[in-house]
């Protein structure tokens, strides 16, 4: 499944929900679902700046493909690494790198966030793809 179909995905997902606290509920039990790092991964440098809580994304590349694992202390922003995680898992690094991520608008994710919330979807997008640029130097 391609990066533009796992993202049409999410927004028919959320097209069941009519208001955001529905979308709220879910975004929380995708959090719930994401499995915890484990306490030796949960380093400073995997730590994304940018964020109001904790969030930590582990990287790496298996068989050209990039494999991301997040945590954060914060359940709705687990939830929201949990969709990136989503679109991004098991993609290649130039995919990564050439995608553009349409499902955070089309689902009206950004508008519905506080500002240090939205600033830090925009910092775990950014990590994310800064992953997949520095897998082409490894």
């Amino acid at each position: 499944m391609s990066i533009q179909e796992k993202q049409q995905e999410i927004i028919d997902e959320f097209s069941i929900y009519d208001d955001w606290m529905d979308k709220y509920e879910y975004i929380i039990e995708l959090g719930k679902s994401v499995p915890s790092l484990a306490p030796e991964l949960k380093t400073t440098e995997r730590i994304i700046e940018g964020c109001q809580s904790n969030v930590w994304l582990a990287t790496e590349v298996k068989d050209g493909k990039m494999q991301f694992s997040a945590d954060s202390d914060a359940i709705i922003t687990k939830g929201i690494i949990g969709l990136l995680i989503q679109v991004y898992n098991n993609e290649s690094p130039a995919d990564i790198l050439q995608s553009e991520l349409f499902f955070i608008k089309e689902i009206g994710l950004a508008e519905h966030l506080s500002p240090t919330r939205a600033n830090g979807l925009l910092s775990m997008v950014k990590r994310m793809k800064n992953e997949a640029l520095q897998s082409f130097t490894k």
